[in-house]
């Protein structure tokens, strides 16, 4: 009795405080509009219900993968790079009919130009040529380059403002390799900034059978800052101190003297190689429109990531970065892009070294939180493949595949179900270069053991009526530990197999988990 008392008294305390309230605020009719608490103005429409479902499946989901695709294959390419070197070795310096760019026009920005920046840009016939010639018959490729500016400068404009380089250098990255850390030269030269196998072990850059530094973006930027300083220092110009960068200090204390003891680049231009007599007018014209690329209307997309948004994590145990792609959801290309010094696509664990994996930041505290599990997955990875090809696989299922226009690695390892690295291992690639025409020995996905049979755990699966393999999702399941489940099946082929965008799902769905 006391009991329900208490419960009346309860009841009837909290229908008062109500009533107050009530009668104290005056409370919005339904047809009022509410802004910041205040009712404005009169409306009779209802409030619309958005339903979740609809928009978590958008029609333009398609059109995004598609774009996704063109930003991977662009992280791989390498024709930017070729495109580049071929324009700086076959400038011709004939005018230019572009007449968007008045020549008055021209001299009045770069004399602006000049004022702001220790490079000598001043006017003069060639360099108008060349920079013509870019807005003319380059246009694309510099948009694509703008774009990639965005990840690449703000990490050059920190290592070369800590060596007072200035800063305006960051375009010479653009006319050494086209912003591609994994570029080569014909001659060997590697990386965005083109560093020579000596010249990088002088400046400190480590190169082995795993690494190779001239590729890691940070460290060849700190590099090229300590080598230009240097220079710099020779030369007390950094017109010439950049002639020395391409051509090596030998050539342009030559081109010196056969010029007659002139110091001015455009006086001693003449007598330098080939390459080098374009490098400098390439380099002006770079920064000139970039500088400019507004008034001249370039409208250049973002990466997917800024610098700032990824982070680095030193490595406790030897991993790869496809093993790392199944367990973050991070598509290898773009994996492979954060961390280009890895020549293998895997990251050693050497005691004394300090090897880091870049990741995009909304990923390192998953990493984190699950690195023993991870280490536990990748030891048991490179524990099977210790063993030989042959007890692997049997020659049924291998497969021969021909290399198309617009194939990369990423690409047709998604195809057949198979890893970035198994490609590597079974072609015996050293890098991820294809050429077109190129044959490819492929081992598709749930390749036959012929060694016994190791003991595995059954999972209970089903048959749809198309003959297909299903499993149905269980709590604490994930794309990953279902992946685990089944030989040969990776995260990104359940996904193509089931439609799935994102990595969340409903426990009871029953997915697709074989072709």
């Amino acid at each position: 009795m006391k009991f329900y008392s208490l419960l009346f008294i309860f009841f009837t305390c909290s229908f008062c405080l109500a009533q107050v309230k009530s009668d104290t605020i005056p409370q919005p009719k339904k047809s009022d509009t509410i802004i910041d608490g205040k009712v404005l103005v009169k409306a009779n429409i209802e409030p619309e219900v958005v339903d979740s479902l609809l928009v978590k499946s958008l029609e333009d989901m398609e059109l995004a993968k598609t774009i996704d695709e063109k930003w991977l294959a662009e992280l791989y390419s390498e024709t930017l790079f070729d495109t580049i070197y071929k324009s700086v070795t076959e400038l011709t310096y004939e005018p230019v009919d572009y007449p968007e760019l008045p020549t008055d026009t021209l001299k009045a920005r770069l004399s602006k130009l000049n004022a702001r920046t220790p490079f000598n840009v001043e006017y003069n016939p060639s360099l108008e040529s060349v920079i013509k010639n870019y807005l003319k018959n380059r246009r694309n490729s510099l948009q694509r380059l703008m774009g990639l500016s965005h990840y690449y400068f703000p990490m050059f404009e920190k290592e070369l403002d800590a060596y007072d380089i200035p800063l305006e250098v960051k375009y010479l990255a653009i006319v050494e390799s086209a912003l591609k850390p994994r570029a080569r030269s014909r001659v060997g030269a590697t990386g965005l900034w083109q560093f020579m196998f000596a010249t990088g072990k002088m400046y400190g850059l480590d190169v082995s059978s795993y690494v190779d530094e001239r590729r890691d973006p940070v460290k060849s930027t700190e590099a090229a800052a300590k080598y230009l300083a240097k220079l710099y220092e020779i030369f007390g110009d950094w017109d010439l101190a950049l002639a020395a960068y391409n051509s090596g200090p030998g050539n342009v204390s030559k081109a010196i003297r056969r010029s007659g003891g002139y110091q001015n680049y455009w006086n001693i231009r003449p007598n330098l190689p080939r390459e080098t007599a374009g490098y400098l007018p390439a380099f002006l014209a770079t920064m000139y429109i970039f500088e400019y690329a507004d008034e001249h209307g370039f409208s250049p997309e973002r990466p997917q990531y800024q610098y700032a948004e990824t982070d680095t994590i030193r490595v406790k145990q030897m991993i790869t970065l496809d093993q790392v792609s199944e367990v973050t959801d991070i598509n290898i290309e773009e994996l492979q892009y954060l961390n280009p010094s890895y020549k293998l696509d895997i990251i050693p664990y050497i005691e004394d070294e300090n090897y880091t994996l870049r990741l995009p930041r909304y990923a390192i505290g998953t990493f984190v939180n699950n690195e023993e599990a991870i280490y536990a997955f990748a030891k048991a990875e490179f524990d099977k493949r210790e063993k030989p090809l042959p007890q692997f696989f049997d020659n049924d299922t291998k497969v021969r595949y021909r290399v198309r226009s617009g194939d990369y690695l990423g690409k047709i390892a998604r195809k057949y179900g198979v890893r970035v690295s198994q490609l590597k291992q079974w072609n015996g690639l050293r890098s991820n270069n294809l050429r077109i025409g190129q044959r490819l020995t492929i081992y598709p996905r749930n390749p036959v053991s012929s060694a016994k049979s190791p003991v595995t755990t059954t999972v209970k699966t089903s048959t749809s009526a198309s003959g297909k393999k299903t499993y149905t999702v269980k709590s604490g399941d994930s794309l990953w530990s279902i992946a685990q489940k089944f030989s040969g099946v990776s995260v990104q082929n359940i996904k193509d197999w089931n439609d799935i965008s994102g990595t969340k799902l409903k426990i009871g769905t029953t997915l697709i988990v074989s072709e």
